[in-house]
């Protein structure tokens, strides 16, 4: 287990292989989900799944993983989708808790390899879209796809970058602290 709790912080914001995982640890299938799945129940990480409620092509395979404490990310990009996954989740979970909704915080992907990092829904409803970058500020085509494809209410596309706040094509380019500053 300890081996596998090394090779995570390498694998955040990845589609999360078991079977990958499985063939590095060269331990068997059920092993290796079950150490997940013990390292979970001790808030060492979080899975996102994919969001597959609709009739467009979602794959409907693997979750992606996320860990409670993102400073062992070593990566800046994926230290940074970690840090803004969690508050999100943060979000759902007092939607849920304190406020009776039935929240949920999933990911975006279909058959054709388009992405975006998270969903926000309420009622098994899409509420809002959220991409992840550093400091590119173009719009994520992938993101105005899935808002149009889903009939997402609000879309936005969170930068690291501060001091950045715009509309374009319905998508709202922000940046992060004020996102998440305005969730709870």
């Amino acid at each position: 287990m300890q081996i596998l709790s090394d090779m995570l912080p390498s694998r955040v914001g990845a589609l999360l292989s078991v079977n990958n995982m499985r063939e590095d640890l060269e331990v068997s299938h059920r092993a290796a989900s079950h150490w997940l799945d013990i390292l979970e129940s001790f808030y060492y990480h979080f899975r996102v799944r994919p969001f597959s409620r609709t009739s467009f092509r979602a794959l409907k395979k693997e979750p992606k993983l996320y860990l409670w404490d993102w400073s062992e990310v070593a990566g800046e990009a994926a230290r940074f989708e970690n840090m803004v996954g969690s508050h999100l989740l943060k979000l759902v979970h007092w939607l849920t808790d304190r406020e009776g909704f039935k929240a949920g915080l999933y990911f975006l992907r279909d058959t054709s390899k388009r992405e975006a990092d998270f969903l926000v829904t309420a009622d098994e409803k899409p509420w809002f879209a959220v991409e992840v970058k550093l400091n590119d500020d173009s719009l994520a085509p992938d993101l105005r796809y899935f808002r149009d494809k889903l009939n997402i209410p609000f879309a936005y596309q969170a930068l690291k970058k501060t001091g950045v706040d715009r509309v374009s094509d319905g998508v709202r380019i922000i940046s992060a602290d004020k996102l998440l500053a305005a969730l709870v």
